[in-house]
């Protein structure tokens, strides 16, 4: 008995002995994992040359001196990317579809004998819209859409929410509304998707709303050529492209700034209530995944919004022809309402072309111009210019152009309230169903439409009004 006390005791030291050295042992490894894992994560700050990339490269671009700067440099550039590259591929597509399927179709129309009226609604209404949309809407989609979504997958867009965080905040609003608002520069019916990102309901709706105040690649046109014809005239030959740009950015900035006051305003009063506190996550920097940015931008995002503006693009062209070729007592209901409209579209600096323009394009802003230069030549009367009546069209050259507009009795005055209202006015209709379909509320999507239009309509009527005392 006592040997067998003496070996069970001696098994027993011999399994603490043991267990001791595996705990030891354990502990050992333990220790040396999470030294590994903390040398490659957790950085000394006392120690410049150990920072990890992330944060050298956050404290730049979230920095509050060169934040700003960084993004607003960023954005423009993305902008200019946009807007330049987009000139080539659109003038492909508009030679294909306008100056190529056009006319084959035309031809096609007159070999089968189709009446003169289904023609013109079919041929010069219909399909010309659609080809106009696609031509100016495609391209600029198809290359800011993927730069937007590659500097979402590389981490950048959350240090610009980051950035404008304490703006929106003293707005009343989210700060993820910056990232809508950089979205509604693309497409305003992708901006309003976009904020489903937020989560409080009154935040969300804040943002739905003021996202018209973003230009979208459908008015940036607009926006370049009036510029060019009637602010760059106001400068010296020499800076007449330094003025044009600048008073483009101008209005870009306009828009940022309106977007926080009326966030403000309404933060105060309809939709009042407090900034919500969120924790923002600063995901890592990582280099963009190329196919899924492409599928996501291309197909998620462009084919999305083009084809929706298609839908609504298609009848506004039958409407564009229907209102120039009916006529009532030898004038055209264009004519008409152009006279009938001119007195007040005078009144706040535009006038009854740019007025009807303005209503019989609400379903895409790409075809204002085409619109606005067809009416101007019926309107005033001009011949050897154009394709016909109702039959919208563009003019490569600026001169032309300016030589059509200034013939319709356009004058700087004009081109400074059109770029006004052209930032100031209401949703296209995809952007209007699409915020119906975000917010499924009438009373909103009737708010969120008629605003802006108010605003655009007060501030042409001032901005006219100090035109006329100074002059």
């Amino acid at each position: 008995m006592k040997e067998n006390e003496i070996l069970i005791n001696r098994a027993n030291e011999l399994r603490w002995e043991l267990g001791e050295t595996l705990h030891d042992s354990l502990l050992e490894s333990i220790y040396k994992d999470a030294a590994e894992i903390s040398k490659k994560t957790v950085k000394s700050f006392g120690d410049k040359e150990s920072y990890a990339f992330d944060i050298k490269l956050d404290k730049i671009l979230t920095s509050k001196l060169y934040g700003f700067p960084i993004m607003f440099i960023l954005l423009a550039f993305v902008f200019w990317i946009t807007i330049v590259g987009a000139n080539v591929p659109s003038a492909f597509i508009a030679s294909i579809l306008l100056d190529t399927v056009h006319p084959w179709l035309k031809s096609l129309s007159y070999s089968i004998g189709l009446p003169f009226f289904i023609d013109g609604v079919l041929l010069d209404g219909a399909y010309l819209s659609m080809a106009w949309v696609i031509a100016v809407m495609l391209p600029p989609m198809a290359i800011f859409f993927p730069m937007y979504t590659l500097l979402e997958d590389f981490g950048y867009l959350p240090r610009v929410s980051f950035n404008m965080d304490s703006l929106f905040r003293k707005a009343g609003a989210h700060g993820k509304q910056a990232l809508t608002m950089a979205m509604g520069f693309g497409c305003n019916a992708a901006g309003v998707v976009a904020a489903r990102v937020i989560d409080s309901p009154r935040e969300r709706l804040l943002a739905i709303i003021t996202n018209n105040f973003s230009l979208c690649n459908g008015r940036w046109p607009t926006q370049i050529l009036i510029a060019s014809i009637f602010i760059g005239s106001l400068a010296p030959p020499y800076l007449a492209g330094l003025a044009s740009a600048a008073a483009v950015v101008s209005v870009a900035l306009l828009g940022i700034i309106l977007s926080l006051v009326v966030s403000y305003s309404l933060s105060k009063t309809a939709l009042k209530g407090e900034a919500s506190a969120y924790s923002l996550e600063l995901p890592p920097y990582r280099p963009p995944r190329i196919m899924q940015t492409l599928y996501t931008s291309l197909i998620d995002r462009t084919i999305f919004v083009l084809w929706r503006a298609i839908v609504f693009a298609v009848p506004a062209g039958i409407v564009i022809w229907l209102v120039a070729n009916i006529t009532i007592e030898g004038s055209s209901l264009a004519q008409i309402f152009i006279e009938w409209s001119n007195p007040f579209g005078l009144l706040i600096g535009l006038n009854g072309v740019i007025l009807l323009a303005y209503i019989i394009a609400i379903p895409a802003n790409e075809i204002v111009i085409p619109t606005v230069l067809m009416l101007t030549v019926l309107s005033a009367g001009l011949t050897g210019v154009g394709e016909g009546s109702g039959v919208i069209f563009e003019l490569s050259s600026i001169q032309d152009t300016a030589i059509i507009l200034h013939a319709g009795g356009w004058t700087a005055l004009t081109g400074i309230c059109l770029m006004l209202f052209s930032l100031l006015h209401n949703p296209c209709s995809t952007t209007i169903y699409t915020i119906y379909k975000e917010t499924r509320s009438i009373k909103w999507t009737v708010f969120s439409t008629v605003m802006p239009l108010i605003m655009g309509i007060v501030v042409c009527f001032f901005v006219a009004q100090i035109w006329h005392i100074i002059s």
